[in-house]
């Protein structure tokens, strides 16, 4: 699943792509985005800005429009030259918005609407987010506040409630937990505030860390080689994160690996350097 950090380099690369260029060409798979509620076309209106809220990307338009998706587990947004042969099957096109200069396509993405600026201030999707970790203006404090109000949850369950704070998810989780030297299934009542601060203030440090400026923009995809060991070698980019039974990094111990929460989501982590805390 596209983690924010990875929604942040989307939104900057198609920000880039489009901003303040008109839009010549719309296409979509969904009934539902063939007509606006003005019935006025797509085409022919200015793309503003392109931004990232949360895991959501949001394409602000000219004539108050705001299209906003979310990649969920296998969406990607594409960037090419008009002509330019694409590298996946037509057939995964959900969405298609062509310039003078570049086509960005949305393939296999399973969530987007129109939305009016108003009504996107209500929406309960974005509106329901926690604190944005790649935000200027991002609030530890608030952070720490949601994740108390839910004391009964196991902390790797709670890090991806995006209504706690926006922009992990389940890579990052393993991997700031590990680097916290925290057990991922203790309870959060069980940690103390500056444990949960620290463990906040990685989430913010690894995120910031993976959005720096890439070389090319030819494509915007979500496979992208994420780092949080500080490590050079490709072959040492992550501490735990798919690596079970493979050799803790710092102390040889087997990494483990279980399924977490409702969703059963994989988390990884050292059981010697990540004791649980009953």
């Amino acid at each position: 699943m596209p983690e924010g950090d990875t929604i942040f380099r989307a939104a900057r690369s198609l920000h880039a792509a489009l901003a303040g260029d008109t839009i010549t060409r719309f296409e979509t798979g969904y009934a539902h985005l063939s007509v606006v509620d003005d019935q006025s076309p797509i085409a022919g209106r200015t793309m503003l800005r392109v931004e990232p809220r949360g895991k959501h990307v949001l394409m602000w338009m000219s004539g108050d429009l705001v299209l906003r998706t979310h990649m969920r587990m296998s969406g990607s947004w594409h960037l090419y030259r008009p002509g330019e042969r694409w590298q996946r099957s037509p057939a995964r096109m959900r969405l298609l918005l062509e310039t003078a200069r570049v086509v960005a396509v949305g393939f296999d993405v399973p969530d987007a609407e129109f939305l009016t600026p108003g009504a996107l201030a209500r929406a309960r999707a974005v509106t329901s987010l926690g604190p944005d970790l790649l935000h200027d203006g991002f609030d530890r404090v608030e952070a720490l506040r949601r994740l108390r109000q839910q004391p009964h949850r196991e902390i790797g369950v709670a890090l991806l409630d995006q209504r706690v704070m926006a922009g992990v998810g389940n890579v990052f989780k393993s991997e700031v937990l590990f680097a916290s030297g925290v057990n991922p299934f203790t309870l959060v009542a069980r940690l103390p505030d500056d444990v949960l601060l620290a463990i906040i203030d990685t989430s913010r440090t690894f995120l910031r860390a993976n959005v720096l400026p890439t070389s090319g923009d030819a494509i915007v995809t979500y496979a992208g080689q994420r780092r949080t060991t500080g490590q050079a070698d490709p072959a040492a980019r992550v501490w735990v994160s798919e690596r079970a039974d493979r050799p803790c990094r710092r102390c040889g111990t087997a990494i483990e690996r279980r399924k977490q929460g409702e969703e059963a989501r994989a988390t990884y982590w050292c059981p010697a350097c990540q004791p649980h805390i009953a």
